[in-house]
């Protein structure tokens, strides 16, 4: 049973630069049929132009956005139309990370206490100097000294604060992890090592990392799905992919400046 699954997944949203005055906005299709099935432990990269639908697709099979039409189901469970009461207790499996860390992390709160939220909401932890026990760890699991704990997101670096992002997602154990263009705007040698991490952590989650580049998916991937205006155009194994691609556009991607093979040695144990 596929640990998450789509059929025919449809996305409308508000259009809110045509809306009339006075009246609702109108709905914009932004995912068009989308079929996929997640295996435990399985890796798939999304991968499609600015525009194309991956961040609405990421979100919508999260249940961060509630699909048009379709069904989508969790752990075998049917969440396509789920309230968000009874959704809230599946959330623990099911995580996001965004592609600005500055702005998913309260700015106002320390690392420790970013950390330890997620394990006090679901009763992970008893107290919040548990929690804060707990935050450490998480830093010294995404290769971030302990003492960051007690640092404001300001004070991180970009890709400091990515690996902050990862360590709350992964702070809950999650069965499915979406991690949306976490490595843009990084410099290369912090995209590497942010590549590295999520290979390690790979090894125990799934994942659906969302990319413009399918030169970085190569990296983590074991298949992929090439989106365009919201419809999937190819997918299939990276291996097969990469060396015999059939859509057009996916050749056009693949002419996109290449990121190199990642050395896991790059980040230290």
């Amino acid at each position: 049973m596929p640990l998450l699954a789509a059929r025919g997944l449809q996305l409308s949203l508000p259009d809110r630069s045509a809306q009339p005055l006075f009246r609702r906005a109108p709905l914009t299709p932004i995912l068009r049929g989308i079929d996929l099935e997640l295996e435990p432990g399985e890796s798939l990269g999304i991968v499609g132009e600015s525009g194309s639908g991956k961040t609405s697709l990421g979100r919508t099979l999260l249940r961060l956005y509630e699909p048009t039409a379709g069904a989508l189901s969790f752990e075998g469970r049917d969440i396509t139309h789920l309230p968000e009461a009874a959704i809230r207790p599946l959330r623990e499996g099911m995580q996001f990370i965004f592609q600005d860390p500055l702005s998913s992390l309260n700015p106002r709160q320390r690392i420790e206490d970013i950390l330890a939220q997620p394990l006090l909401a679901f009763g992970r932890v008893a107290s919040r100097q548990e929690g804060r026990v707990r935050a450490r760890a998480l830093l010294e699991r995404v290769h971030l000294p302990a003492a960051f704990a007690t640092r404001y997101p300001h004070e991180l670096s970009g890709g400091q604060r990515q690996r902050v992002g990862i360590a709350r997602a992964i702070a809950l154990k999650p069965r499915v992890i979406v991690a949306d263009e976490i490595v843009s705007g990084l410099d290369v040698s912090t995209q590497a090592q942010i590549l590295v991490l999520l290979r390690e952590l790979k090894r125990e989650d799934a994942l659906i990392f969302i990319s413009h580049d399918l030169s970085v998916v190569r990296v983590l991937c074991d298949r992929v799905m090439v989106l365009r205006q919201g419809a999937v155009v190819e997918q299939g194994p990276c291996a097969q992919i990469f060396a015999d691609p059939k859509h057009p556009y996916t050749r056009a991607l693949l002419e996109a400046i290449p990121l190199p093979d990642v050395d896991p040695g790059w980040v230290a144990a």
